[in-house]
């Protein structure tokens, strides 16, 4: 009986650790995204929290442990809904488009969060290095595979590195989300996706005129 007892009373305990974690890191978002990353202290984050300071450190190592964890949660979390969003998907401009809403869905319903990855995590050499050689790259990956599928089937050009393709779909992606955050104009960021998707698979320039063999 005392087993059965502490084996009931230990899930609540793992999902409060749980919850408690993610709403720190909530926090964190919400004050690296209004006071910024170097300005803020863990203190601050607590204080968001509304926990002592110490707490945090039961859950994180540093306040760079904190940027770092919701950097990697939030890109796992991407990778999961992008695999998921593009499961029996063969079409390669419909997964392109939902690659493309996806991550514009995702920056666009979380102002805070878009400050963070799109400003914040910018401003170090460092944290870029190991965010680029890890969940970046495997986000990359999703693009490439589309990409290069599109290439089998002959609906994209085979000539194109496949990589060097994923770099400036995922770049024009970020660079909407930079700009968004930075325009005193409201408006909805996923409201760019079929530009954006027209613009990568059409090109900007007109097709070259064939040549007539003559008779």
């Amino acid at each position: 009986m005392p087993v059965a007892t502490a084996r009931r009373s230990s899930t609540p305990s793992r999902i409060d650790r749980t919850d408690k974690r993610d709403a720190l890191l909530r926090a964190a978002i919400d004050t690296f995204a209004a006071r910024g990353f170097f300005n803020a202290q863990v203190a601050d984050v607590a204080r968001a929290a509304g926990v002592a300071a110490g707490t945090v450190y039961l859950y994180f190592r540093s306040k760079d442990d904190l940027l770092v964890s919701l950097f990697e949660r939030t890109m796992r979390e991407a990778i999961a809904e992008g695999h998921a969003a593009l499961d029996g998907v063969s079409d390669p401009r419909e997964r392109l488009t939902r690659i493309a809403r996806l991550h514009l869905e995702r920056l666009g319903r979380d102002r805070d969060l878009a400050i963070v990855f799109q400003v914040e995590l910018r401003q170090s050499t460092k944290f870029m290095e190991r965010f680029s050689s890890t969940y970046l790259r495997d986000y990359l990956g999703l693009i490439r595979e589309t990409i290069a599928a599109g290439q089998q089937t002959r609906v994209f050009r085979s000539e194109i590195n496949p990589t060097i393709a994923a770099k400036v779909f995922f770049g024009a992606l970020d660079e909407m989300a930079t700009n968004w955050i930075l325009s005193k104009r409201r408006y909805s960021l996923v409201s760019e996706v079929d530009a954006v998707v027209d613009l990568f698979v059409g090109g900007v320039g007109m097709p070259a005129p064939t040549s007539r063999t003559k008779a």
